[in-house]
């Protein structure tokens, strides 16, 4: 293989990393449709990424059957996959904010969080606004979508799932494959709290946070209730009873296939 093929491999293997991010739990033949991919070469970059641990397999994501009836394997993320996207910062912002405490208290951190994710929202906002038309403001779903590109393209890798239509309980669950601040929400959920109220106030709807990447799940998940929209921001008394409930970490699905095989 000369370097021209090397490079071309890379990068390929490269995209294939980024959309089990930002699509996973996600299976190869969806993978290879969506990136122009033969299945046969997916599956190689993804032999790949498995070795070296950056991602993981679970059973029973989408895609379909496979074999006897066997559902498709599905691809996740690594906590390991997450950290390649850190950066030396991380350990410095850490320590400075454990100082922030420290000193200051933990009402500083809050203060901070909230004005670190205040800059960002209002460039998510003005970026969903411009992707929508007159028609499109008033629908949940559109602005959910408008959204998630917008954090795409600040390193969310983000994505929008329909869930339960027709049902009491329809929504959206809005997915981030990736987070920028992870090693840092990891120790100070604050972020991950000022996110969701940024969220909550971009869509006009309570929003609850269903999982997060800093407390080791594959994805951050976000459940947007489908209906018409608010008449406004909610209430401080509004935002508490809607802090997001995080699911526990549990073990490792992909462990526990490794170690019955």
């Amino acid at each position: 293989m000369n370097l021209s093929e090397v490079h071309w491999e890379s990068r390929t293997r490269d995209r294939v990393r980024r959309a089990v991010g930002e699509k996973g739990p996600v299976s190869a033949s969806t993978l290879a449709a969506e990136l122009g991919l033969t299945p046969a070469a997916v599956r190689r970059h993804l032999d790949a990424l498995e070795a070296d641990g950056t991602i993981a397999t679970r059973a029973g994501g989408t895609g379909g059957k496979r074999g006897r009836g066997r559902p498709a394997r599905a691809y996740v993320m690594t906590a390991h996959g997450q950290e390649q996207f850190s950066t030396a910062y991380d350990g410095v912002a850490t320590a400075a904010l454990h100082f922030l405490a420290h000193e200051a208290g933990d009402q500083a951190v809050e203060h901070f969080a909230d004005q670190q994710v205040a800059v960002l929202e209002e460039r998510l906002r003005t970026s969903v606004e411009a992707r929508l038309t007159d028609a499109d403001r008033e629908d949940v779903d559109a602005r959910a979508t408008a959204l998630a590109a917008a954090l795409s393209e600040e390193g969310y890798a983000a994505s929008t799932r329909p869930v339960a239509r027709g049902t009491g309980l329809a929504g959206i669950q809005l997915c981030q494959g990736h987070c920028p601040v992870r090693s840092v929400a990891t120790e100070f959920t604050q972020f991950c709290d000022a996110e969701t109220d940024a969220i909550s106030r971009i869509l006009g709807v309570h929003v609850q946070r269903l999982a997060t990447l800093a407390h080791g799940e594959h994805v951050c998940t976000t459940f947007v209730p489908t209906g018409v929209l608010g008449s406004g921001p909610p209430s401080d008394e509004e935002r508490a009873r809607a802090r997001p409930f995080v699911i526990p970490r549990t073990t490792d699905h992909a462990d526990d296939e490794r170690a019955q095989r």
